[in-house]
């Protein structure tokens, strides 16, 4: 049976001057990534697809050269679009970003609502596998954000910052799902639950 793994990308270099998507990884992300690289479950995987913003592709590039297979970028993959107000100062980020979960259905400060993003990316993946042959494992390179959204998709539940990654680690963090969930919305929570890239802990 096919399954998918959803990954964020690690830590990137904040820079206030650069717009968000176009962000680099930093050493630390990239050295995290490459301790990642022997999760004994990677090794399955025969497809990577990455969003189209700078840090998931190179999220993405690392892995793919690691298991000798191209890279795919894919429309619809990227984060909530938060380019009505661009860089924010990490205590205003976060509490922008508390209200972009807790409602949903509103545009908070310019924002793409959540309840958007979640149909968007939710969307691109189902698109993304309907080019992938049947029973062939598939990691998406992405973001926390509307990595979040996706969970709460699956598991048929209300969109809650409380499923969010981990804070203060960086991003880097990874959860394994059956894509018949997409469409069915029956997955447990629990099952979903986020794991450090640089962590060996067994997809179960």
């Amino acid at each position: 049976m096919t399954y998918c793994i959803y990954l964020t990308h690690p830590n990137v270099y904040i820079d206030p001057a650069t717009p968000v998507p176009h962000w680099d990884l930093s050493d630390k992300g990239r050295e995290r990534l490459e301790q990642g690289l022997r999760q004994p479950w990677l090794l399955e995987i025969d497809h990577v697809i990455a969003s189209r913003e700078k840090k998931a592709i190179e999220t993405g590039q690392i892995i793919a050269n690691h298991l000798g297979i191209e890279l795919i970028t894919a429309p619809g993959l990227h984060e909530n679009d938060r380019s009505s107000t661009g860089f924010l100062e990490p205590d205003e980020f976060e509490t922008v970003a508390d209200e972009f979960f807790c409602r949903p259905a509103v545009s908070v400060r310019g924002w793409e609502r959540a309840l958007d993003a979640q149909s968007r990316v939710v969307d691109a993946i189902k698109k993304a596998l309907t080019t992938i042959p049947s029973g062939e494992p598939v990691l998406f390179s992405g973001h926390g954000g509307v990595g979040t959204l996706l969970k709460c998709h699956l598991a048929n539940n209300a969109i809650d910052r409380a499923f969010d990654q981990p804070a203060n680690v960086g991003g880097g963090c990874w959860f394994r799902f059956d894509p018949a969930d997409l469409e069915a919305c029956k997955a447990d929570i629990e099952s979903l639950k986020w794991q450090l890239i640089d962590e060996m802990e067994l997809a179960t």
